[in-house]
């Protein structure tokens, strides 16, 4: 190694040294816990039936951060219209009034289909699936999705970060392939938990891991 290599190397090194002492500095700015929300599946108790058998009621596997919500121990499978599939796609509980498939755009090319991007429960239009369960399978003839960008959030946090239910906001997420990402919904609504709901792709693309926090900008 040449001196201008060593002296390059060096201030590399005393450059992500700042990055990371001013990234420690700054955290106290992001408040908002990120969860990542993995392909899922919002079901009705007829459909569960349907897939599971007559009777059939979900069982808890884990609590999620919302209360009252949990990850089922039931899954299915996603089978798209070329027959390509995704198995083991979890059940998120309670049971609902519609039936809604919550998948990433990695998923939608792996199923061969095109999901528009929505809020949850605007199903209206969208795609189609099949769903294949130990008992029996249903083809939805809409409900498949890739969710938008939100952020959870109780009344007391939304006056603190000054923003209402249903605002489109702008959010910074830190790191070293930190981003700022657009149209986040803000949904707000008495007894839930602060969290920003991201799917795999969005989480990818910005290396989020456990724990990182985001904030909301203005631009």
């Amino acid at each position: 190694m040449d001196k201008s290599d060593l002296i390059q190397m060096v201030t590399d090194q005393v450059l992500e040294s700042l990055n990371e002492k001013s990234l420690k500095s700054d955290q106290s700015k992001y408040k908002i816990p990120i969860g990542i929300s993995v392909r899922h599946i919002h079901i009705t108790q007829s459909d569960l039936e349907k897939l599971y058998g007559s009777g059939y009621k979900l069982s808890k596997k884990s609590d999620l951060a919302q209360p009252g919500e949990f990850a089922s121990n039931e899954v299915v499978t996603l089978v798209g219209p070329r027959l390509k599939s995704i198995e083991n796609v979890r059940i998120l509980g309670p049971v609902r009034d519609h039936t809604q498939v919550e998948v990433s755009q990695t998923d939608a090319f792996t199923l061969g289909i095109k999901p528009p991007v929505r809020r949850s429960g605007n199903i209206s239009g969208s795609e189609s699936l099949t769903l294949v369960g130990p008992e029996g399978s249903i083809t939805l003839k809409e409900g498949v999705i890739r969710a938008n960008r939100h952020i959870h959030m109780p009344p007391e946090a939304a006056a603190e970060m000054n923003v209402k239910d249903d605002e489109i906001v702008s959010v910074e997420i830190p790191g070293k392939k930190g981003v700022i990402l657009r149209n986040v919904q803000v949904r707000v609504k008495k007894g839930w938990v602060l969290q920003m709901h991201l799917d795999t792709d969005d989480a990818n693309a910005a290396d989020v891991q456990c724990g990182l926090k985001a904030r909301i900008i203005k631009e």
